[in-house]
């Protein structure tokens, strides 16, 4: 007897086709707990990632051939399922293509060669695991893995197999930010590697018993993921893997799923799990991490309902009355984030006072498609600790244009998405406690204003039909049509996306703190994004001394040099960009941001969605401002003031999420 395992992740698909990032890393981790002597135990593990369709299809034929009655077969595949007209299911390559939407069969791998291939075969335990979905999606977080209905029985089914599948044969398979593999697997792993899908505890792990583990904890974090199971006469007792017996944090753990309700222990199962800790002679800190690692899918969900709150409380404060078209993306957005409707009704009741109206899937409108970006060059800046400029590196970057009429623009560029780190460290000159902890925030790739908003793109959408407020044509102080609007407050701001959203058809808001940071920073964690000081050659801030009440405010930063005081904002532009290619973003205009006034970073988002709690009065600031000094023109400086204060030296910029191009 052998046990014998093919596993392929595709990521790398042909245009037409969504990439998977999750894949490759997917296949990684399932042979790594396969070859596990104490897990997996197989004999042979095969790997193929991206690999061209021929190699793929030969390595499927040669994982069936010449094999024993008693040899344990795996396959396992995370990439895009693909299913034409009549019903035909394939599996993707890197080489799979679409011409007029339509599959080119050539360039896949047909499933009924796969079902022909294991019948032939004399193995009679057969296990296949498939990670990806098998009906259209679209959006951030659900990978479309194209369309159609299948029957996974009829296709793969037969005599002595066993299917494992991470969704419906109509449904999306969802990814989660925070897990670096695709959630199906992230739970068949941890399943395999943790022994906690032995559920009746005899030491062995069968397939249906780690099907059920990972549905399990699939669904705690995203409920309308239905991850499905088809055995075939005796093959749901297959046994794919063992667990380790009279292991104490295996003990541990089980009672922790049995104790657990809605990821909180009440008094009493905390009493019972703290007196088997002591019992079993657990480390307390191994105990606690087993009892996050349980807890984590349920906070997953948890953040999942949050990030929707958000959302829907910020789309009600731009329209009163929610558009069948803004209902619509909510729905859209609600199983964008694998939220079933009874998940949402009370968020919806309590908010809006009324559940979404339901409509078929059909019925939907088609997500707003950016138009084509275009490309443009720019130079940034590299300063010493002195403040002089040792690098002016040429970079490029994508955006966009919105006509906003009469000759005025808004230009938009591309922001990618990525992990950073918030906030400032201990050491960094100038800070203050309220950038603390720093903290990592994963953000989604957006579209930002090349500039602060102008007093030409001001006025130009300030004549557009009011949504809830009047705004003031011309409210600056220092006029100037390419100079950055000011005196406008939160609320102005607010008013003005809300225009510029009915005039264009996408969703402008203001920006996130966290997503301001990140589009600042530019990928740098120096102080400033031109490195560990700054100059007023390089931005539009009060580079000189000031004397009050004895104390000296300095003019510099760190070694920097001092410099001029302009007293006045400037024309947009007149500085080098950042990494970005984002103008502006330390100096000449504080920007206000979605978020509501923290004191700390203590329990922020780390998702990049705005905190608010409905309860504070003040709203963040960010970047400095001409009349400020250098230190608080930093990337991780953080203001605040009234959302109905109008300042002149506050303003804003725009952003609207990154959709389809």
């Amino acid at each position: 007897m052998a046990k014998i395992a093919l596993l392929i992740g595709i990521s790398e698909y042909e245009p037409g086709l969504a990439a998977l990032p999750k894949a490759v890393n997917d296949v990684e981790a399932m042979e790594r707990v396969l070859l596990n002597p104490e897990m997996g135990g197989f004999d042979h593990v095969k790997v193929l990632k991206n690999p061209e369709r021929l190699d793929m299809e030969r390595e499927i034929y040669n994982l069936y051939a010449n094999r024993q009655k008693d040899d344990l077969v795996l396959f396992y595949f995370s990439g895009h399922g693909v299913t034409v007209e009549n019903g035909d299911f394939y599996f993707s390559t890197r080489q799979t293509q679409k011409q007029e939407n339509k599959l080119l069969p050539f360039t896949a791998v047909a499933g009924t060669n796969v079902r022909s291939w294991m019948n032939q075969s004399k193995s009679k335990r057969q296990v296949v695991i498939l990670d990806c979905c098998f009906s259209g999606a679209f959006g951030k977080g659900w990978i479309a893995k194209d369309i159609g209905k299948i029957d996974l029985q009829q296709h793969l089914g037969a005599e002595g197999k066993a299917i494992l599948t991470a969704s419906t044969s109509t449904q999306y398979a969802f990814e989660v930010d925070g897990l670096d593999l695709s959630i199906y697997t992230n739970y068949l792993v941890e399943g395999i590697e943790k022994g906690a899908a032995d559920i009746d505890g005899d030491g062995q792990i069968s397939v249906d018993e780690l099907h059920k583990y990972a549905k399990s904890k699939v669904q705690e974090a995203s409920p309308a993921m239905t991850p499905e199971f088809y055995p075939h006469q005796e093959g749901y007792r297959i046994f794919i893997a063992k667990s380790p017996k009279d292991d104490p944090k295996l003990e541990y753990r089980k009672e922790v799923e049995k104790r657990i309700y809605r990821g909180q222990f009440n008094i009493v199962a905390r009493r019972l799990l703290n007196s088997l800790c002591l019992q079993l002679e657990l480390d307390p800190d191994v105990a606690k991490a087993i009892e996050a690692e349980v807890q984590k899918p349920y906070l997953e969900y948890q953040r999942k309902l949050e990030e929707y709150e958000v959302t829907l409380v910020e789309a009600t404060r731009i329209e009163s009355n929610l558009s069948e078209r803004t209902l619509n993306d909510l729905r859209d957005y609600q199983q964008h984030l694998g939220l079933r409707d009874e998940d949402v009704a009370p968020i919806e009741e309590r908010i809006i006072g009324q559940q979404k109206p339901s409509a078929p899937v059909e019925q939907l409108p088609e997500p707003i498609e950016l138009q084509q970006p275009d490309t443009f060059e720019f130079e940034t800046v590299k300063v010493n600790a002195q403040g002089k400029i040792i690098e002016r590196p040429c970079k490029s970057a994508e955006f966009f244009t919105e006509d906003l009429g009469n000759g005025v623009t808004l230009q938009m560029v591309a922001i990618p998405g990525g992990t950073f780190l918030m906030g400032s460290p201990e050491n960094e000159e100038g800070r203050s406690d309220d950038e603390s902890p720093q903290h990592k925030v994963t953000i989604q790739p957006f579209f930002m204003g090349k500039f602060p908003v102008t007093q030409a793109q001001w006025t130009a959408v300030a004549t557009l039909d009011k949504v809830n407020i009047d705004l003031k044509p011309d409210p600056s102080r220092f006029k100037g049509t390419n100079r950055p609007v000011e005196c406008v407050s939160w609320d102005d701001a607010v008013e003005f996306c809300a225009r510029l959203s009915n005039k264009t058809g996408k969703t402008y808001r203001l920006p996130s703190e966290a997503e301001w940071e990140y589009a600042c920073r530019g990928g740098t964690t120096t102080p400033f994004y031109c490195g560990e000081t700054i100059t007023t050659e390089l931005a539009n801030y009060r580079g000189t001394d000031w004397e009050y009440k004895g104390t000296i405010y300095p003019g510099n930063y760190g070694q920097g040099p001092k410099g001029e005081y302009r007293e006045q904002t400037t024309n947009v532009g007149d500085f080098p960009a950042n990494p970005f290619g984002l103008f502006d973003m330390c100096g000449n205009i504080w920007e206000w941001c979605q978020d509501e006034w923290h004191e700390n970073y203590d329990n922020a988002p780390t998702n990049g969605s705005a905190w608010l709690s409905d309860n504070n009065q003040q709203w963040l600031l960010r970047g400095g401002s001409w009349n400020y000094f250098p230190w608080l023109c930093r990337s991780a400086v953080r203001s605040r003031s009234a959302r109905d204060r109008r300042s002149d030296f506050v303003g804003f910029r725009v952003m609207v999420v990154r959709g389809r191009s």
